[in-house]
């Protein structure tokens, strides 16, 4: 076995000295080149839509185990889709944003630490106010990821029952 790692150490090295690559950069772990702000403007509306969803279920007062049944589900899916976002906008700040993207948009650190904050916050509670803000949040790192790719973008009604906008790029 020592031999072969050898003789194939032996052709790499040959073939390298005949014809060198070049050094090969990513801007992200794999390199895929997939990026897209969607699903964490899709898991804020979630979120919405769980704050209402709760909001709902206390404002009729039901007890029963039906009721405590949906209360639990409404909560555990904010949470995995406040976690999703978070996840998301994660990705897109370690990955893909790039240096020169925080120097043309210098809100952008700010406004992503605030968004991880109010995703944080969209689990710890169920403020309508701190979920819309978190979308809002979200649709301007969408807005800033888009004019980094020279895309415009539309803000649109959702199709969601949030009846809130979504970004969406203009192709």
């Amino acid at each position: 076995m020592h031999i072969a790692k050898k003789a194939l150490r032996r052709i790499f090295e040959v073939t390298d000295s005949l014809r060198p690559l070049g050094v090969a950069h990513a801007h992200c772990d794999i390199p895929c080149g997939i990026y897209d702000p969607h699903a964490a403007q899709v898991a804020a509306h979630t979120v919405i839509r769980m704050d209402g969803l709760i909001a709902d279920l206390v404002k009729v007062g039901k007890a029963d185990a039906d009721a405590q049944n949906k209360m639990a589900r409404y909560v555990a899916v904010k949470e995995q889709h406040a976690e999703l976002c978070k996840h998301e906008i994660r990705v897109l700040w370690a990955d893909y944003f790039k240096p020169e993207h925080v120097q043309a948009n210098p809100e952008l650190h700010g406004l992503v630490w605030d968004t991880l904050k109010l995703a944080s916050k969209a689990k710890q509670g169920t403020s309508m106010e701190d979920a819309k803000a978190l979308l809002g949040n979200v649709e301007k790192i969408a807005e800033i990821f888009w004019k980094t790719k020279n895309v415009q973008t539309k803000r649109v009604k959702a199709f969601y029952p949030t009846g809130e906008e979504i970004v969406y790029p203009k192709v």
